[in-house]
């Protein structure tokens, strides 16, 4: 996977960036912060969960996404976008 094809879409990064800020979300939260639609919203979720930079918790129909601590590409996408906050 490339720095250009995670951050290839503006709604990504969007997801990327509500997530580093606020650990952990689940799909309404995350429409509403970043003002895209439901659908996309999934499908974007879905693509960072096969990339691995974001994982998926489920509690019955509940979905909560984060970015993925563990994974050291995660943590540098976390860190660039806290970078720009200062």
């Amino acid at each position: 996977m490339s720095v250009e094809e995670i951050f290839s879409s503006k709604g990504r990064v969007k997801i990327l960036k509500v997530l580093a800020e606020k650990e952990e979300l689940n799909i309404s939260a995350i429409t509403r912060k970043t003002g895209l639609n439901h659908a996309t919203t999934c499908a974007h979720l879905k693509k960072l969960c096969e990339m691995g930079i974001v994982e998926e918790k489920r509690f019955g129909r509940i979905r909560i996404f984060r970015l993925k601590k563990e994974y050291a590409k995660a943590q540098a996408i976390k860190n660039l976008f806290n970078s720009f906050k200062r």
